[in-house]
């Protein structure tokens, strides 16, 4: 291609509220432009490298006998309805205003089975890996860092049927290995972290991650080998050992106390024998749950055990209502209401705990779970902090921003049930096909990748993902006609052996010339100038480290086929 005739609108600047480098460089590379918030076009260079990602995408899954499809992304809403994704997607969801019982897809379970219920009837029809690489379509609250948050998005989603979990299994470890392959290509350095299913549902699901301070996703790391996602990340922390002196419940007057730092101020206390009290309403129920000192409460973990995603705090008015006090006085023993108490792990058993008598301005001290109150349950319920030990050998965990490039589901058979979506197995009877979903975003991984491969000067693309294979820049191609002759002779030469080659052709000087290519990153830059043809040469530039190297120019074309 030649440039004079490609349309690549470089920039020398952005605005400075583009913060991250890969909006940048997308923007000043002349990538794609932005329409909207969280709407982006793909002019003719970034296309090219989505091809490119696409490309390995379709390699990796077709290895694995992924059969790709191309589903519709308007939705007839009824089929969302029976999973009872409506409610759980919320605001997230597009309707159509103008046509009632419309949504535009944000992933495709829902059809997916819908396909599987109306062809797939006997075990001898599985197992089945479909996938698509398809628009998506997402009302992201808060769309920014570029394409990492867009409202339309491409994804590669994938889904796996199955006679049984067994070989669900089979097909979710050819899926992550898969995605290895994948990244790996791709050339982006990632970490894999268990992770919360979330609405999706399902059993278990694993992340595919890249460490970023503008990432939106929070992971607990370590050196041991340790990596979850926050919302499940747990650590090696011990609960707290049991008093020898148990002394009976005590009430004492907290009148400026409201919090648990109040608490350890006002009366000297330790903060991790403070028990802090919530009260939640779960599925339109309230209870309570009990946490250590000053320790976060993790709402995914909540979800997780209570199995529902229908979770909000209570209000001042429920609180009351309740326990007979306001938030800041709470506490396990004299709840008005008999409600079910649940309790941290860090908590299992403890005594000596300091927390409210529900009764405003007043605390209890010396209480003992197991005498004064009735727990219904322990459980992990509090988000990691960095500092503590890993669950492995104790390693420091570092809590850290991350990307999320893929995710991979156990879905089991929610859908399928939902859906209707069933089988014969080999002994006659009926079951519920069993269901995988496996999603990668696509422009994430240009993004990520970007992040991970630049410089100063520009982006710093691989083979795998470069818009094209290699960039002549000629010098003077105007002026000289010795440059523009052998530089049109080279560029014949790639295209007949299907080089992708990008020929800086244009009548601006050798310096601009040269920061456009740097900024579009091609892994190597042909420089073809008068002085260097008079010795039968030419310059090769390799974008990663800056190497320059003079070769023959009847030795170019090997020097590009063996690079």
């Amino acid at each position: 291609m030649k440039q004079s005739q490609y349309f690549i609108p470089t920039l020398k600047d952005v605005s400075n509220d583009v913060q991250m480098t890969s909006h940048k460089l997308m923007l000043r590379a002349g990538l794609m432009r932005s329409i909207g918030a969280g709407i982006f076009s793909w002019l003719p260079l970034g296309w090219r490298v989505i091809e490119k990602i696409k490309k390995v995408l379709q390699e990796e899954m077709n290895k694995i006998g992924g059969q790709e499809f191309h589903l519709p992304a308007l939705n007839p809403i009824e089929y969302w309805e029976e999973t009872g994704r409506v409610e759980a997607m919320g605001d997230v969801m597009f309707h159509i205003k103008n046509r009632d019982g419309l949504v535009l897809a944000p992933t495709h379970e829902e059809i997916i089975a819908l396909h599987a219920k109306q062809h797939i009837s006997s075990y001898r029809d599985m197992p089945m890996v479909w996938y698509q690489i398809q628009s998506k379509f997402r009302n992201e609250p808060r769309p920014r860092s570029g394409v990492l948050r867009g409202r339309q998005f491409f994804m590669k989603d994938s889904y796996s049927l199955d006679t049984s979990f067994e070989n669900l299994d089979i097909s979710y470890d050819k899926h992550y290995n898969a995605y290895k392959s994948i990244f790996d290509r791709c050339g982006i350095k990632y970490f894999i972290v268990g992770a919360s299913s979330g609405a999706m549902g399902g059993s278990k699901s694993q992340e595919f991650m890249v460490e970023s301070d503008f990432g939106e996703d929070v992971c607990a790391i370590s050196d041991s080998g340790y990596a979850a996602n926050i919302e499940v990340a747990t650590s090696d922390l011990k609960a707290i050992e049991r008093n020898k002196d148990n002394f009976e419940a005590e009430i004492f007057e907290t009148p400026k106390s409201k919090t648990i730092d109040d608490l350890v101020k006002d009366f000297d206390l330790d903060e991790q024998i403070c028990a802090k009290s919530l009260i939640y309403i779960v599925d339109k129920k309230a209870v309570m749950i009990l946490m250590r000192g000053n320790d976060e409460l993790n709402i995914s973990k909540v979800e997780s055990f209570f199995a529902t995603t229908d979770i909000r705090p209570a209000h001042d008015e429920e609180i009351l209502e309740i326990t007979g006090a306001k938030a800041g006085s709470l506490g396990p023993i004299n709840l008005l209401k008999n409600i079910d108490v649940y309790a941290d792990n860090l908590l299992m058993n403890c005594n000596g705990l300091v927390s409210g008598a529900n009764k405003t301005g007043y605390h209890y001290k010396n209480i003992d779970l197991d005498r004064d109150a009735k727990i219904a349950k322990y459980q992990d319920f509090r988000t990691v902090q960095s500092g503590e030990p890993d669950i492995i050998d104790g390693s420091t965990i570092s809590v850290v921003k991350a990307i999320e490039l893929g995710h991979i589901f156990k879905l089991g058979t929610k859908y399928s049930d939902a859906m209707g979506a069933k089988f014969l197995d080999t002994d006659g009877k009926e079951k519920s096909i069993v269901m995988g979903s496996y999603g990668i975003g696509v422009e994430r991984i240009a993004a990520c990748f970007i992040e991970q491969s630049s410089d100063d000067n520009g982006i710093i693309w691989n083979k795998e993902l470069a818009p094209f294979d290699v960039h002549i820049v000629g010098i003077n191609t105007h002026k000289d006609q010795t440059v523009s002759d052998y530089c049109d002779e080279l560029y014949s030469k790639f295209n007949s052996e299907n080089i992708e080659v990008l020929y800086d052709d244009r009548d601006v000087s050798p310096g601009f010339k040269f920061k456009d290519a740097d900024l579009i990153g091609t892994p190597i830059q042909i420089i073809v100038g008068s002085r260097s043809l008079k010795e039968d040469l030419v310059e090769v530039k390799i974008r990663k480290n800056s190497e320059k190297i003079m070769i023959k120019t009847n030795k170019i074309l090997d020097f590009i086929k063996n690079n």
